[in-house]
């Protein structure tokens, strides 16, 4: 199977099944010398584990993950890090009555026509489960950027038709309740709202947004290797994802260039504290949400994504199955009744790595950038 790697220079390569023995990631690119261990990591674990909540899978499972290589006496060393994640709670059986139904909304009937085969125990590769290595790989790339000052955070925006409120917006509120929503009163009416559907044997999908602060001017490339299209790219990998916009994304469509350009202004900062001041350029407004012409602006990054609802509901479907027959499918096992509190972080993960592999690769834009980095002088 190609496509199982992602990135450049940072760059990861994930494995695994939903119900193999094990799933995990290798990353490679990771400088020598970044403070890491497996606390680092299985914090941004234990934000996508299941059994969280009665919105989330019932399946138990610890997702405690292992370093298997790339890190000696709590550093980086600089070669590849594997990192493993073991299965321990795999119910198959659940699933030994679709193995020949395709299951609507998944992508049962397009793996059969790509390989000939599947494995239908929990979807197999296309399980939201294979995000536990894109999420153990984009805890190292968040390290590693907040070692540079860059930080990327992300919430769930809206569940279903509730949607954040600006004037309630609280950050400290995301990790106190169970969708991620930085708005107390909006979290209470998701809860209700998908207990209700959960009642009728139905599922929601919802928006997340995800913010990158501190990212320097000029990362990016000008044509293909945009910073907006990396990130898009990046996001629209993830399984459950139909819709990506960044900035005033699809709003700008209907404004005026006059209420869409960002006006830019010089700001004056005295520099730690100093008395000298020097002004520096930033942007009165953010519609193009942290990127012009593909690069970083060096304003914050902004981004949403939409998830579709989750396809495994138990209510029954029209479908058909491998033989050509039409059936009736109501779909057993343990599903989350929405996925995007547990995929938060995944987008973090996701928007991580992009950011950590454009950096590294905006390193040789300029030479004389190079010439100071290795110590060299101008002719």
């Amino acid at each position: 199977m190609a496509g199982s790697s992602y990135g450049t220079i940072f760059r990861i390569n994930t494995w695994g099944e939903s119900h193999g023995k094990g799933i995990g990631v290798v990353v490679d690119g990771c400088p020598a010398g970044l403070p890491l261990n497996e606390e680092d990591i299985q914090r941004y674990l234990d934000r996508r584990k299941p059994g969280q909540s009665k919105f989330t899978t019932a399946r138990r499972e610890g997702d405690e993950v292992e370093i298997l290589s790339g890190v000696f006496e709590g550093k980086t060393t600089g070669t590849p890090i594997a990192l493993e994640v073991r299965n321990k709670d795999q119910r198959s059986k659940d699933y030994g009555d679709i193995m020949d139904i395709y299951r609507p909304g998944h992508a049962d009937y397009t793996f059969d026509q790509k390989y000939g085969f599947r494995d239908y125990r929990g979807g197999g590769r296309s399980s939201g489960r294979e995000t536990i290595g894109r999420v153990a790989g984009g805890a190292i790339a968040a390290k590693l950027l907040k070692s540079l000052g860059v930080r990327v955070y992300a919430y769930t925006l809206s569940v279903g038709p509730i949607a954040v409120s600006p004037d309630r917006m609280d950050m400290e509120e995301r990790d106190k309740n169970r969708l991620y929503m930085p708005d107390a009163q909006a979290a209470l009416e998701a809860e209700a709202y998908l207990e209700k559907l959960m009642a009728e044997k139905d599922s929601s999908g919802g928006v997340v947004e995800c913010v990158i602060e501190g990212m320097p001017a000029g990362v990016g490339e000008p044509v293909f290797e945009k910073l907006d299209a990396n990130l898009a790219k990046a996001v629209l990998s993830i399984g459950a994802v139909k819709g990506f916009e960044i900035g005033s994304g699809f709003r700008a469509a209907s404004m005026r260039g006059s209420e869409n350009n960002d006006a830019f202004c010089l700001e004056e900062e005295t520099p730690d504290g100093g008395l000298a001041f020097h002004s520096r350029t930033v942007k009165k407004t953010n519609h193009s949400g942290g990127t012009l012409g593909g690069m970083s602006d060096g304003s914050p990054i902004v981004f949403r994504a939409a998830f579709k609802p989750t396809a495994s509901i138990a209510r029954p479907q029209q479908t058909v199955d491998r033989f050509g027959k039409e059936r009736e499918i109501a779909v057993k096992g343990r599903h989350d009744p929405i996925i995007v509190p547990r995929a938060v972080v995944v987008v973090e993960a996701m928007a991580a790595l992009t950011a950590a592999d454009m950096l590294l690769l905006s390193m040789t834009s300029r030479l004389d950038r190079i010439q100071a980095f290795f110590g060299g002088g101008m002719e």
